[in-house]
């Protein structure tokens, strides 16, 4: 079984083609990281243009990659939610037209689903049921992953993302877009106490987190440095936000675990690359014999693989849409298929 993966829900172009679920066998990614850097952040509507300019070529040079035709496709996998709508309106559109003209099924992928299944790409032997920590630009979640394509939502985020903190955090620390991986790498010559920073907590909810009011408190100090003349120790700073963001994932996860009996864990999600939060992680996961799968670096971030991945499984369980497959920005519920 060959499915073709595409994903464009910000600011990455991606086609992959996948055989029998977990092997890989092309990814093509056009980011537009360095146009956007100009402008401190993602821009949605150069985003979608870019998108548009990008995709036939990146769909062309998986399937050459992966040496194959679009006639060998099995099916077409596409993320059709979360994300920037305009972003996901493309690769939407262009997946419908070409399942309509090869005559091949129409997956639709929901973002987050696709995020857990890179594990599987870089460790087969991952098997549901497990815990899985989703830490993304845009979204925090704990996840129970009950089969391929059965998921339930345990805590997430009254507020900020994990990754929109690091983000937001390290832009008024001066550092470039995106601002997650400079801290990360400014982190490692940083002392992590210099500075005290709140952990939130959300009240009558154990699982879930808060990280805007953490995100306001370094800001809040760098600002009140700027008026007293005081230079910031930016590594220390992003050691200290490294270290907090670190410590509430890594106890909400335990207590998670601790709640429903998993003792399989993962991670997923371009935070999930951060070295502070994979080094804490395996930290508690060896304290309680937990086993630990997170995806390589290069599966971490947004990529076509993780879609076709998962694409495969929804085909598997017939979870295939018609013409009338639609864009939404916002996904109500992991595994929800508005179709």
């Amino acid at each position: 079984m060959l499915i073709l993966g595409i994903e464009t829900s910000c600011d990455e172009t991606a086609a992959s083609v996948v055989q029998d679920c977990v092997i890989q066998k092309s990814s093509v990614i056009a980011s537009q990281a360095m146009e956007h850097r100009l402008y401190g952040g993602v821009v949605p509507e150069l985003a979608s243009r870019r998108h548009c300019e990008n995709i036939l070529a990146v769909t062309q040079q998986a399937l050459t990659q992966a040496n194959v035709t679009i006639q060998d496709i099995d099916g077409i996998a596409v993320t059709y939610t979360p994300g920037l709508i305009g972003a996901l309106l493309v690769g939407v559109n262009f997946a419908k037209g070409l399942a309509f003209a090869s005559g091949k099924p129409l997956i639709p992928v929901h973002h987050i689903m696709g995020h857990i299944a890179a594990n599987y790409l870089a460790h087969p032997e991952l098997k549901p049921p497990y815990l899985c920590l989703v830490v993304s630009g845009g979204h925090t979640m704990l996840v129970e992953v009950k089969d391929y394509t059965k998921f339930q939502i345990l805590g997430t985020t009254r507020d900020d993302a994990a990754g929109e903190c690091f983000d937001k955090c390290g832009r008024v620390l001066g550092f470039p877009y995106p601002a997650g991986v400079q801290i990360d790498h400014a982190s490692k010559t940083g002392d992590s106490y210099k500075y005290s920073l709140p952990r939130p907590r959300v009240a009558g909810s154990a699982l879930d987190c808060s990280f805007s009011g953490l995100k306001t408190a370094v800001i809040n100090q760098v600002h009140h440095a700027e008026q007293i003349g005081e230079e910031i120790d930016r590594n220390a700073m992003s050691a200290c936000l490294q270290r907090t963001i670190a410590e509430i994932l890594t106890e909400k996860t335990e207590l998670a675990a601790a709640l429903t009996g998993y003792t399989t864990i993962a991670m997923a999600g371009g935070v999930s690359a951060n070295s502070g939060l994979r080094s804490a992680m395996q930290e508690i996961c060896q304290k309680h014999n937990y086993q630990l799968y997170v995806p390589p670096l290069e599966l971490c971030g947004d990529n076509a693989a993780m879609i076709a991945c998962q694409g495969s499984y929804n085909y598997l369980a017939g979870m295939t849409a018609d013409e009338s497959l639609n864009a939404y920005a916002s996904g109500t519920a992991i595994g929800e298929m508005k179709v």
